[in-house]
């Protein structure tokens, strides 16, 4: 090489060096388990244990395993419906809180090896997981900490067990995504037949740190391990799959008694919204049923969410930066209903049609800065389908705006905006304005972008010229920006309700004047009184009534202030003499304030009805109801 080519090479490099410097990372980042997780966005999570055979949500764990036979346990059905969803990963609940292990564990014999289910030799963990794989999905397992079977449950020795068993999820199945674990820890349960109320400190029982999470990290170190509060992905907080409005990525886990964090011991006040300065990068999982119940119940074949309330789900959970985990619940069989494979099967559809075609493809852009004027940070990479690939701005350009031309004019009524969260959740928020009547109007503004954004506008607007302006407390890296039109789905399920009384028809015996709030039609308003005052909810029809159930609805303002857990349930045509008719609990209510149907055994001739709330959640003897009704053959 020529002396003189050499000197400007050497010159050069410096500049060509610089002009390729990347943002330096803002805050935490995620792992690469935590990128490939974002990149799945939507899993399922399937319930199915001897729990499904009794008709109960919680298992009390002292269900015979002779009951457990699915005569049709297709777990290839399954996994194909959770595809044609358009979900990317199928979680097995290998172990609930009723103890029962779908696989043939070593460490208990209350499992699928003791149950005539493929005569004691079937190992259902392993058939939802090669179905898994079949059909292009990811597999990942359940084991539940709290254990209402063993009788062992609070000793050292079940921990120990515990471990064993994740040992063993850990090693027999291949790569698992993640390594799914709750909150709950005990409780009453049938513990061997003792059948009594147990506690546990949880803050040290489990040995999580110590013990627990490194067996996962070893055996399985691309598996996301989720619990309340991570470590690589933490509960949104609720059960109806919303994250906040504003959902940072990003949190600082706070414990609910000043001690470190662990599950069952989360402060879950900012388990929403996370924490914009948080010290750590545990995004929000949205986790939801597809029925009003994680478990099968065929009282809710008609009340299977529906495409356009899915659709909702994901707008709310993975187009807030979060992840997406649909519960689904075969029967006892062991199959999906069929208004649960329809309802994915038009969900998936809905999915595809929306953001089958983006309508900013081909647009171009211009922006007021552009980081060292180098191509590598062009707005060229807002369009290329490349997550990682991103425009930034010079680090003293905090505000930089972007001006969009679309090829023609489109009509669109989602935007989706993505940072490339390799260099950290770095914009406080968006905002996007169309040239209309020559000047800007602003149509949609935005916070906690991070992963994925969606952004639904109240009605659809037609542009050709869009403006994006960023704001963030260091240079953005602004990943992509798309345009969509949702899909119309005009997806009904048969017509099955059931035959109410009429609330005109129904008296709450009591002198309190605002008792009317708890039949009146309205879910947002809330009768309050409490069990010293009022032992029972007496509840009198016009005539007497072919009754078949009967469904309470818990208060819908996010309190858990006088919200029964276990209850029982009387009759009497005179409103003298009365029989028990149903008694139970209302298990997971305090997360899943959904309406509560009570199903009599069979037909129950009747005028008078008493509800008695046995146990709530508060401990100030309250009881609270939003709605009561009343159902007739």
């Amino acid at each position: 090489m020529k002396k003189s080519k050499l000197i400007t090479l050497l010159l050069l490099s410096p500049l060509l060096s610089m002009a390729q410097t990347e943002p330096a990372p803002f805050g935490p980042t995620p792992s690469e388990r935590q990128l490939r997780w974002h990149e799945m966005e939507m899993y399922t999570l399937i319930h199915f244990t001897p729990t499904t055979f009794q008709n109960k949500e919680w298992g009390y764990g002292d269900a015979d395993p002779k009951i457990f036979n699915p005569t049709k346990f297709d777990a290839n059905q399954i996994a194909a419906a959770a595809a044609e969803g358009g979900f990317k990963g199928l979680i097995s609940v290998a172990k609930h809180h009723d103890g029962f292990c779908l696989w043939p564990t070593a460490t208990t014999k209350y499992s699928v090896a003791s149950s005539p289910w493929k005569d004691g030799k079937g190992d259902m963990v392993n058939e939802f997981k090669k179905a898994a794989h079949a059909n292009g999905l990811h597999f990942g397992v359940y084991l539940s900490a709290w254990d209402r079977n063993d009788t062992r449950y609070g000793t050292k020795a079940y921990a120990d067990a515990y471990r064993e068993q994740l040992t063993e999820l850990m090693s027999n199945y291949g790569e698992l995504f993640t390594s799914w674990h709750d909150g709950a820890n005990g409780g009453d349960g049938y513990y061997g037949g003792k059948n009594e109320k147990r506690t546990i400190d949880r803050s040290t029982y489990y040995e999580w740190t110590e013990k627990t999470w490194p067996i996962v990290r070893k055996l399985q170190p691309m598996a996301m391990i989720f619990s309340d509060i991570g470590p690589d992905m933490r509960w949104v907080g609720n059960e109806k799959g919303f994250a906040a409005e504003t959902s940072w990525s990003t949190i600082t886990p706070r414990s609910m008694d000043g001690t470190t964090p662990v599950p069952g011991l989360v402060d879950d006040s900012n388990l929403t919204t996370g924490d914009r300065d948080g010290k750590y990068w545990i995004p929000a999982e949205c986790d939801v049923p597809q029925r009003p119940g994680w478990f099968y119940h065929e009282d809710q074949n008609d009340r299977v969410k529906t495409p356009d309330q899915l659709f909702e789900i994901y707008m709310k959970s993975v187009g807030r930066g979060g992840g997406m985990n649909l519960g689904l619940a075969p029967m006892p069989e062991g199959i999906l209903h069929d208004n649960d494979i329809l309802s994915l099967k038009a969900f998936g559809q809905k999915l595809q049609e929306t953001f089958k075609i983006d309508l900013a493809a081909g647009a171009m852009a211009k922006a007021s800065n552009v980081r060292e004027n180098h191509t590598q940070f062009s707005t060229a990479n807002l369009f290329d389908g490349d997550r990682y690939s991103y425009y930034a701005s010079d680090d003293n350009v905090l505000n930089p705006s972007i001006e969009i031309s679309l090829p023609s004019a489109k009509t669109f009524d989602l935007i989706r905006l993505r940072e490339n969260i390799k260099l950290g959740q770095r914009l406080d928020s968006v905002r996007v304005s169309i040239w209309e009547n020559n000047t800007w109007k602003p149509i949609a503004q935005a916070t906690s972008i991070g992963a994925n954004r969606l952004i639904k506008l109240s009605s659809p607007v037609e542009a050709q010229r869009l403006k994006v302006e960023l704001f963030a407390p260091v240079a953005p890296t602004l990943s992509e920006f798309a345009l969509f039109k949702e899909a119309v789905s005009n997806f009904k399920f048969a017509s099955t309700d059931r035959k109410r009384v009429a609330k005109q028809d129904l008296t709450i015996i009591s002198a309190d004047k605002h008792v009317i709030n708890a039949i009146d039609n309205n879910l947002k308003s809330i009768w309050e009184t409490t069990t010293s005052r009022t032992k029972f909810i007496e509840i009198r029809l016009r005539k007497n009534e072919s009754l078949t159930g009967m469904q309470y609805t818990p208060r819908q303002d996010n309190k858990v202030k006088g919200i029964p857990t276990k209850y029982k349930v009387y009759s009497s045509k005179d409103g003298k003499q009365w029989q028990t008719i149903a008694t139970g609990e209302f298990s997971n209510i305090k997360v899943n304030a959904t309406p509560q149907l009570i199903t009599f055994d069979g037909t129950v001739e009747s005028r008078y009805i008493r509800f008695e709330p046995l146990e709530v959640l508060s401990t100030d003897k309250s009881f609270s109801v939003a709605e009561f009704e009343l159902f007739v053959k």
